[in-house]
């Protein structure tokens, strides 16, 4: 049996009952909200290891759930998949840049969804079990509190951001491939394109400072500590 804390957030009462069987019947200890006001609320109020929201929702959508929820305390480290009916690039762009760590696709199918959720939960906890602390020049990086620090200052980020920039500083100066780093951060059971990669990095450069993470043109990223 699994265990584990998972909110499920979609305006669908129907596929709420539907996902929550299908958890609650592998062990998870499922929430059910049917709007983002009601999910912000309940973040506000306990840590969940996962929080599955749909796209598309009245009055508040997942993206700006998403966007409030990584403002949170208790949201900034939780990992976020989202539900959508689209497969188009521009949703799924959208939904990294607010924040979230993947994504599937509507109408879900049991085993894949029961086994996409055991599969981002177990690279999760095995990143957690690995290291606690890795000190590199510039940067600090904290792996209990999930803060990395650049002289001394301290930046929060998403997981994903996290891990990524994690494994480039942790590096220095080794070149990772567009394919090693998805299955490293991302894993072979998760079926995402190059343009995730791109996103994360833009937003991990704004933070940490575009002068320490190179692009090798047609082959991936590495990180310099100049």
């Amino acid at each position: 049996m699994t265990s584990g804390k998972i909110l499920l957030v979609d305006d669908d009462l129907d596929i709420l009952d539907f996902l929550k069987y299908n958890l609650d019947k592998e062990g998870f200890s499922t929430t059910i909200v049917n709007n983002g006001k009601n999910a912000l609320e309940e973040v506000e109020r306990q840590f969940f290891e996962l929080i599955i929201l749909d796209v598309m929702m009245p009055h508040m959508d997942g993206i700006e759930t998403c966007e409030k929820i990584r403002k949170t305390n208790n949201g900034k480290h939780s990992l976020i998949l989202f539900l959508t009916a689209r497969g188009e690039d521009f949703s799924q762009i959208a939904g990294f840049e607010a924040g979230a760590d993947d994504y599937i696709t509507k109408p879900i199918k049991p085993k894949v969804f029961v086994s996409k959720i055991k599969a981002l939960l177990r690279r999760d906890l095995r990143k957690e079990e690995n290291g606690i602390n890795t000190s590199k020049k510039s940067f600090r990086i904290d792996r209990e509190q999930y803060l990395i620090y650049k002289n001394d200052k301290a930046f929060s980020l998403p997981k994903k951001e996290f891990e990524l920039a994690s494994l480039l500083i942790s590096n220095p100066r080794k070149v990772f491939g567009r394919d090693t780093i998805l299955n490293l951060i991302w894993g072979e059971e998760v079926v995402v394109g190059d343009r995730t990669i791109d996103v994360h990095m833009r937003k991990i450069r704004e933070k940490l400072g575009k002068d320490h993470f190179k692009t090798i043109q047609g082959v991936g990223y590495k990180y310099i500590d100049s």
